[in-house]
């Protein structure tokens, strides 16, 4: 995973591997596709780790969930790295001012908020505008939480 993220040419795509792990071990999310994600974020978005009573997170906030799928063989694929950063006030009210970012398995940008394929990022917005009361935050199940 990290040798295909790294191709991306985003310094984030590579850094979030020394922020802060908030899921104990991977787990599949509905909400991407059904792949097996671990939950990262950086010194900014430390209020993460309070889930549900995090607040409203900082500007510069920095959320990753690099992802896998297990087929049936057994063998795992490295899948999409799932980005979130939170934006100045004004950058995008639908999204919360969150700039969602995905990269694909290949290093390449899938799509942007407000960038490359932005429009094929309108499925992060609309998915994460459910949460809107917790900053358009959604968090991983309990049984997979780290503690703080």
């Amino acid at each position: 995973m990290k040798a295909a993220y790294a191709k991306a040419p985003l310094d984030t795509a590579s850094a979030f591997w020394d922020w802060s792990k908030y899921s104990t071990q991977p787990y599949q999310s509905a909400t991407h596709g059904q792949r097996y994600v671990h939950n990262f974020a950086n010194d900014k978005a430390s209020a993460y780790g309070k889930y549900e009573k995090s607040g409203k997170l900082p500007v510069g906030a920095q959320i990753a969930k690099p992802s896998f799928t297990v087929g049936q063989d057994g063998r795992a694929s490295v899948g999409p790295l799932f980005l979130m950063e939170k934006m100045s006030k004004g950058f995008l009210a639908e999204s919360g001012d969150w700039k969602y970012t995905m990269v694909m398995p290949d290093g390449s940008i899938f799509g942007q908020t407000k960038g490359k394929n932005s429009a094929g990022m309108q499925f992060c917005i609309a998915c994460h505008q459910a949460a809107a009361e917790n900053d358009h935050l959604m968090f991983l199940p309990e049984e997979y939480r780290v503690s703080r």
